[in-house]
């Protein structure tokens, strides 16, 4: 009867533990392995003076240079977190993002699950990618989104040892994967407040709810600045 109830008792709590895993390791559909409470992880900028507009770039060149125009036309400036791949293949494209007064920073260089991944292998796939944006660049790249959101306990030691912070969202405007432009431009704005970092991508999508959501923003009292700016930095 003792081993029946010790049986019972192992399996519950194994149950507990499999769930909180699975409510830990998913914010937003997005694999996450640690809280949110690290001090080096930031979704949001407590004391922030504007909105940051973050675009995750590996692909569609024409449309983040599109993005670059609609940007400037509303004298606004957004954070671009690169990939390394991408980066390699369009310099002359990373050099005008730059030149155009936003920020650069470091997506990591091949789009790969850092959850997964080792100390060592998260420095092997973020490192390159800082120094080629930093050569491209000639600028300190101090911020690193994880892609898809995933990053571990490694990763975080990973980021530390460069000097890197690790930079999550407020709000994912989902615009990888709906097209209507309604929807990106309902959850980009939504009671949007100072301090919140919005998460896009350069999709068709994007670019035509842009000036919307832009103009939300300056005729809410709201200014569109980078993540540094609106982490005090």
């Amino acid at each position: 009867m003792k081993n029946k109830i010790i049986t019972v008792v192992t399996n519950l709590v194994l149950v507990a533990v499999v769930c909180a895993v699975s409510l830990i390791g998913f914010f937003g559909g997005n694999a996450v392995a640690v809280s949110n409470e690290n001090s080096n992880v930031y979704y949001k900028a407590e004391n922030g003076t504007g909105v940051s507009l973050m675009f995750n770039v590996y692909e569609h060149t024409d449309n983040v240079l599109e993005i670059l125009d609609i940007l400037g036309e509303y004298q606004a400036e957004a954070t671009f977190f690169i990939g390394g791949s991408w980066a390699d293949d369009n310099v002359d494209c990373v050099r005008e993002i730059f030149k155009r007064g936003h920020e650069i920073a470091s997506h990591g260089y091949f789009h790969k699950d850092h959850s997964r991944m080792s100390v060592e292998a998260n420095l092997e796939e973020i490192r390159p990618s800082v120094k080629l944006l930093n050569m491209i660049c000639n600028t300190e790249i101090t911020l690193f989104a994880p892609p898809s959101g995933a990053f571990g306990e490694a990763t975080l030691n990973a980021c530390a040892s460069l000097d890197l912070r690790v930079i999550m969202w407020s709000r994912d405007t989902i615009d990888w994967r709906d097209k209507d432009t309604k929807l990106i431009y309902s959850r980009a704005t939504k009671n949007l407040t100072k301090g919140e970092f919005v998460l896009m991508h350069p999709t068709d999508s994007t670019v035509a709810a842009l000036p919307e959501i832009l103009t939300y923003i300056r005729d809410n009292g709201l200014s569109a600045v980078t993540v540094s700016h609106n982490l005090g930095e």
